[in-house]
């Protein structure tokens, strides 16, 4: 297994606690999830897998770490490095925004060098509209955790197996 680092940016804390769950399922260890808000970029070019995680804001908002680091993150040489995303949304009350924040953080790496791994099904989500769907999937793992609680475990370890078995570097 090649060096992977999570980095994740959270308003509430949930979101850095599901960080903190996927790290315990891939087995690593604390000291290899950051809060972007507070965490030295330069950090994310040790890291062979880059996997990055977001909620969604008011009506498709990236979260305010983010909005804050990713032109500084773009700036950093990430060529050939490994990316996973996963976001958090509402599908209840941001139906028609569901996740976008993950989109937002896809489409702001694209041409940077990166591979993106760790798409996910829509099929399984009820939800208008999402720019976090690209070609007609995911672009990473997508959590609800106010109306889906129950079905977040699952989610996890589906998509820790498939990035398992697709990306090189986990």
């Amino acid at each position: 297994m090649k060096k992977i680092g999570i980095f994740y940016g959270s308003g509430t804390g949930t979101t850095g606690e599901i960080a903190e769950r996927i790290a315990e399922k891939l087995g690593l260890g604390s000291e290899h999830v950051y809060d972007i808000s507070s965490v030295d970029l330069n950090v994310l070019t040790q890291y062979d897998l880059l996997i990055l995680g977001t909620s969604t804001w008011g009506s498709g908002d990236l979260q305010d770490d983010w909005d804050n680091a990713i032109s500084k993150v773009k700036k950093l040489d990430l060529s050939g490095k490994a990316v996973a995303l996963f976001g958090l949304g509402d599908s209840g009350s941001f139906s028609d925004s569901f996740c976008s924040g993950m989109g937002i953080l896809y489409r702001e790496l694209q041409g940077s060098g990166v591979t993106f791994y760790g798409w996910s099904d829509p099929e399984e989500y009820e939800f208008e509209d999402s720019e976090s769907v690209v070609d007609g999937k995911f672009v990473g793992l997508v959590l609800d955790e106010t109306n889906e609680s129950t079905l977040t475990n699952g989610r996890i370890d589906k998509w820790i197996d498939l990035l398992k078995k697709d990306c090189p570097a986990s």
